[in-house]
């Protein structure tokens, strides 16, 4: 037997669930992730291959060339006389040819070197270079506060050789930019993806939420296929789906107008013929029949018929549950329980009006009749509307749950789900939710019977 997804063990299977957690649940943010990471990764790796390739090679070959510099300053000192004559000369072809500030320290020592910086291995270059270049002790410092390069060379004891130059002479100075660049580039593409993205994912968004809006039974003539060639087919599909829907429930409801019109008018006959007969007990029992047959008529056609074709309004939910209440107490004399109405939120809920009241009368009428105490609440919880109908009565055992919702269906060790007995309470209600998006779960009730949680989405 295939083990469930959420049961699998093992790294893999750990990874597909962290990533099922961490992924975007939405069409739009999925395709905008899918589209925009390898293209910041390729940027990014792309990007990190130049940066590196051209600050090495460009900081090499800068940081030789301020060496041999150096190199030069400290080979014209060795082969000169070292007066204050010689070592002012030098300094004038540090200054006019090498374009280098240089100062002559005396009576000095090279100082500690400096903890490492951003630029340690542009540091490591030159302990290198210097190091061929001079032949001398020396100390380097590229992380000045004034954007300047610092070299310090011991020529000979005491003397020391102070050399300082811009950073740009020495480092490659145009990496900001490069990165900077960079930057530009990969939030460039992803503004385009995201514009781009948004137009192509629109039209299935908006298809989605017409295919919703009709199933919750509210108006979607706004609603104009566009798009790419598949999305606009799956558009057309949708609307020639909703036109046969259409013409299905008008014509059944036309049928069935016919059909509950020439019933009630034989019924009807019935009704006065027995009322010429007048008070008789031998025509008792035929008037309660005819009653029962008119309410089994009704059961018969509000299930065969659903919704109506009723559109979704917008109405005050506890005005709602507190009107059906009251309808239930005032015509079901055979109710023997009182209703209460708890915890229930005051919003304005888009439903359609006479079928939610229909399921409400079901499941708060089977309430009261089977219980000596009822209760109605609610709550808005994860974005659907939960609404629940408790009673203190036997319930139904739950094994027989399910089979409380099919049509036709009576149970006999539990309640009579149904007040005609002709086992469509339940039935009807299951299906107005269904109409509206929603379900109907029976639990054990917190008042020791049954509980009915309507849940809708609205």
């Amino acid at each position: 037997m295939k083990q469930p997804f959420n049961q699998r063990e093992g790294l893999y299977w750990d990874f597909r669930r962290w990533l099922v957690d961490v992924l975007p649940k939405g069409l739009y943010p999925r395709a905008l992730a899918i589209f925009i990471t390898p293209v910041v990764v390729l940027q990014l790796l792309v990007g990190g291959l130049i940066l590196d390739r051209f600050w090495n090679d460009v900081s090499k070959v800068l940081g030789r060339s301020l060496s041999r510099e150096i190199g030069l300053l400290v080979d014209q000192y060795n082969a000169s006389d070292k007066s204050s004559a010689a070592i002012e000369k030098i300094e004038a072809v540090a200054k006019n040819r090498l374009k280098l500030e240089m100062t002559v320290l005396r009576d000095a020592t090279l100082p500690e070197q400096v903890e490492p910086s951003f630029y340690e291995f542009f540091d490591k270059k030159m302990h290198r270079y210097l190091t061929r270049e001079t032949g001398r002790a020396f100390w380097v410092d590229s992380s000045a506060a004034d954007d300047k390069v610092e070299v310090q060379v011991e020529v000979d004891p005491g003397v020391i050789f102070r050399v300082r130059t811009d950073s740009d002479r020495a480092l490659a100075a145009s990496t900001p930019f490069l990165l900077s660049m960079l930057v530009a580039a990969t939030a460039l593409a992803t503004a385009i993806s995201i514009l781009f993205l948004r137009r192509q994912i629109r039209p299935i968004l908006e298809l989605a939420d017409a295919a919703k809006a009709f199933g919750l039974g509210r108006e979607t003539e706004e609603y104009r296929p566009r798009g790419a060639f598949e999305v606009r087919e799956a558009g057309v599909a949708f609307l020639d789906m909703r036109r046969r829907i259409a013409r299905h429930v008008e014509q059944r409801t036309a049928m069935l107008a016919g059909v509950s019109h020439d019933l009630r008018t034989i019924l009807t006959r019935f009704k006065l013929e027995l009322a010429v007969l007048g008070k008789n007990p031998k025509v008792e029992p035929l008037k309660q029949d005819v009653e029962e047959m008119q309410h089994m008529l009704e059961d018969y056609m509000a299930f065969v018929r659903g919704d109506g074709g009723e559109q979704a309004q917008g109405f005050n939910l506890v005005e709602a549950v507190r009107n059906s209440i009251k309808n239930i107490l005032r015509h079901s004399p055979e109710s023997r329980g009182s209703i209460a109405l708890g915890d229930m939120p005051d919003i304005v809920v888009y439903l359609k009006p006479n079928a939610f009241r229909r399921l409400l009368s079901n499941l708060i009428g089977n309430a009261a009749r089977y219980g000596s105490r009822a209760e109605v609440s609610g709550e808005f919880r994860e974005g659907r509307l939960w609404i629940y109908v408790d009673d203190d009565g036997p319930g139904i055992p739950e094994d027989q749950r399910e089979d409380a919702f099919r049509p036709f269906t009576r149970l006999d060790n539990a309640r009579n789900l149904d007040e005609t007995g002709t086992g469509l309470g339940l039935a009807i209600a299951l299906d107005i939710a269904h109409a509206h998006g929603g379900d109907i779960f029976l639990e054990h009730s917190k008042l020791g019977g049954l509980r009915a949680a309507v849940k809708l989405p609205i």
